[in-house]
């Protein structure tokens, strides 16, 4: 059990707030698996470099990727103050989020089910 008054709680809770620079994007429609393998290309790279390697990268999630590091980069920008030249990828990981489910007729009047996935893909930067 906690020790504290709940409102003690939290306010150590919210002492530990991360101020990386971050962008999350949820319900992308790439499956967990296929943005892990282009977001492991970019791990730990210059934002520059990363740019470059995502804009010639002709995979699936490459070019959702894309767009949400120019966001998280947007936003380390604008709201932290930081300069993009000295920006690196600290963390990028997708988890997994909900399947649409969908049904795909068969031989014989089956139905097979396909599982369309999704994932929430996050990208969090730091400076050099």
């Amino acid at each position: 059990m906690a020790k504290g008054h709940r409102s003690q709680i939290k306010r150590e809770r919210n002492a530990n707030k991360d101020t990386r620079p971050k962008a999350k994007l949820s319900f992308a429609r790439v499956s967990t698996t296929k943005a892990k393998i282009v977001l492991d290309t970019i791990k730990g790279k210059d934002v520059v470099s990363a740019l470059g390697i995502l804009a010639y990268t002709p995979r699936n999630g490459a070019r959702i990727i894309e767009k949400l590091l120019k966001s998280a980069v947007a936003n380390a920008e604008n709201n932290s103050g930081m300069n993009s030249e000295t920006l690196f990828i600290d963390e990028a990981f997708a988890n997994k989020g909900p399947s649409l489910k969908r049904i795909r007729p068969r031989a014989q009047g089956r139905a097979f089910r396909i599982e369309k996935k999704t994932s929430h893909i996050t990208i969090i930067l730091n400076n050099k």
